[in-house]
């Protein structure tokens, strides 16, 4: 079954200021590094939807929905709240974004594939039910989740978030529904300082030094993550696929390898694979991952090629 690449060009009409590291050269760095490798000929290439109203409206506030969009501006670029900017097309743009995550989870509930990778910006873990904040607007994986449960009815489906940044906003939309594992890495103390304390049973939160290294990250989400998930039996994986902890990118200190990104979606997929020969426990039916930070370009299309290989399998 190949695995499913989304995106779609909206996402390059949401515009920052100057020099802003959340591009949309971002979505191009991926998409050329696919094409110099040969794998975009091996994935199925799809355009995203755009989300609709009520999909968005069972994560965030209908009330947030309106106030962000009565404060997009007609020309230029506006600065929101926390590091969000808005520009004339950016709310088209992150409907695309979540449109997209909510694609691959009807693909995979179709049946048509099992892996989807979403290259769409801007990204999504920050924002909060009520709250953009962190270059985010809609929480896309968070979107999709919901998706999942209230269209599918699933009971269990697993969010792994591995980007630099502890995903508070996903922590913040699922604090009190256990249908949701939500499992973050992140370095801490880091913006955007949430509090990981206290925190539900369905809630794993794995804070990381700033010295953090391969073996360091990997021995942290072995014995954290995977019990959970292994106990959890997700019916559907979603991935918050940051690859801001990239050795080379200048947003945090923590040195990771492309290496390591497969590594760890390898581990993903082998627990979706395993899932799949166990008759007595139900399938996980794929798994759909979303682009959320990485901003050494270069990095991020090394980083976000390995991570699509391990999906596909190639």
């Amino acid at each position: 079954m190949l695995a499913t690449l989304v995106s779609h060009p909206a996402c390059h009409d949401h515009h920052m200021p100057d020099g802003h590291p959340e591009c949309p050269a971002r979505i191009d760095a991926i998409a050329n590094q696919l094409l110099a490798s040969g794998i975009d000929a091996l994935l199925y290439q799809r355009d995203a939807i755009e989300v609709t109203d009520a999909q968005l409206q069972r994560v965030h506030t209908t009330e947030y929905i309106q106030r962000i969009s009565a404060a997009t501006p007609k020309t230029g670029i506006t600065f929101y709240a926390d590091d969000v900017y808005l520009s004339p097309k950016t709310l088209i743009a992150a409907r695309y974004a979540a449109g997209a995550a909510v694609m691959g989870v009807d693909m995979i509930m179709r049946g048509e594939t099992d892996a989807v990778f979403c290259n769409v910006r801007p990204p999504g873990h920050h924002a909060e039910h009520n709250r953009a904040m962190g270059f985010c607007i809609f929480n896309n994986v968070a979107v999709a989740a919901a998706h999942a449960i209230h269209e599918y009815g699933l009971e269990r489906v697993a969010i792994v978030d591995f980007d630099v940044h502890h995903g508070n906003g996903t922590q913040d939309i699922f604090l009190n529904e256990p249908r949701v594992l939500f499992c973050s890495s992140f370095q801490y103390p880091f913006y955007p300082h949430t509090n990981i304390e206290d925190v539900p049973r369905h809630i794993i939160n794995t804070p990381l030094p700033a010295t953090c290294r391969s073996q360091e990250f990997r021995d942290a989400v072995s014995a954290q993550w995977f019990p959970a998930l292994e106990n959890f039996k997700p019916q559907m994986i979603l991935i918050s696929a940051g690859f801001d902890a990239y050795i080379d990118d200048d947003m945090s200190s923590i040195s990771l390898f492309e290496q390591d990104y497969f590594w760890i979606t390898q581990q993903l997929r082998q627990l979706m694979d395993k899932s799949k020969t166990n008759p007595q426990h139900d399938q996980c039916k794929g798994i759909v991952s979303t682009l959320e930070g990485g901003y050494d370009l270069l990095g991020l299309g090394r980083c976000a090629l390995a991570h699509i290989k391990a999906l596909a399998k190639l």
